[in-house]
C-alpha cells in the first residue's frame, strides 16, 4: 500500500485499528512513534546493486492505555513528515511493531483496519545462484497415460 493510499484511508475513518496477521488487534493504546523514509541501497546474492526506498510507521504500545491516537492526527503526522522529509506519497509504506522481536509489516485495508501483512525473506538472484524457479502446476489437468482422469 503506498502512503497516498493509507492518507485516503485515513480520511474515511473515525478510529485507527492495526490488525496482524494472526487477526489480533494492536492494543488501542498505540503509539506511532516514527514516521520515516527508509533507503536501503545493497548489492545481492548475484552481485547486482539494488536501491529500495520506503515509508516507514513504527507502532509502540506504552503503558498509557487512555491514550488512542485519532486518524486525523496520523495523517497531520503523515503529512508533516512528507513536508520536513520530502516524502513522496507513491512510496510503499512498511510497519515495524514489537512482537518476540521487531517485525516488519507490509500493509493492507480491509474490513476498515489496515493489516499488517508478513513479510518473506528471498534470493533476489535466483538465475546466477541456481535456485529454479517453482514450477506452476496447472489446475485440473492430466499427463496422459497418468491414471488421474
Amino acid at each position: 500500500m503506498t502512503l497516498k493510499q493509507v492518507k485516503d484511508h485515513l480520511a474515511q475513518l473515525d478510529t485507527l485499528q492495526f490488525q496482524l496477521p494472526d487477526r489480533t488487534t494492536v492494543p488501542s493504546h498505540f503509539h506511532v512513534t516514527e514516521v520515516g523514509q527508509v533507503t536501503k541501497d545493497f548489492i545481492d546474492c548475484g552481485g547486482t546493486l539494488r536501491h529500495e526506498k520506503v515509508v516507514n510507521f513504527q507502532l509502540w504500545n506504552a503503558d498509557d492505555v487512555d491514550h488512542r491516537l485519532q486518524p486525523k492526527k496520523l495523517k497531520n503526522i503523515i503529512q508533516l513528515s512528507e513536508k520536513k522529509l520530502f516524502i513522496d506519497d507513491r512510496l510503499e509504506v512498511e510497519v515495524e511493531y514489537q512482537g518476540n522481536t521487531i517485525g516488519k509489516y507490509h500493509l493492507d485495508f480491509s474490513d476498515g483496519k489496515f493489516q499488517l501483512v508478513s513479510t518473506l525473506t528471498d534470493c533476489l538472484a535466483k538465475d546466477k545462484c541456481g535456485i529454479p524457479e517453482p514450477e506452476v502446476v496447472e489446475q485440473n489437468s492430466c499427463a496422459s497415460g497418468s491414471g488421474c482422469c
